[in-house]
């Protein structure tokens, strides 16, 4: 194992680089299927 993982910082750090990699991937997909649906029609209409 190399010397800068043996350090118990260096496994916290990847640990939350890793998490918030894998919340940047779900908010994208979330964010491109929200943008990908079709608007609903406006049937009625506010005054």
């Amino acid at each position: 194992m190399p010397v800068w993982l043996q350090n118990e910082g260096a496994w916290i750090a990847l640990g939350v680089s890793v998490l918030f990699i894998i919340a940047g991937v779900v908010i994208h997909r979330i964010i491109k299927k929200v943008l990908q649906t079709p608007q609903p029609e406006e049937s009625q209409k506010h005054e």
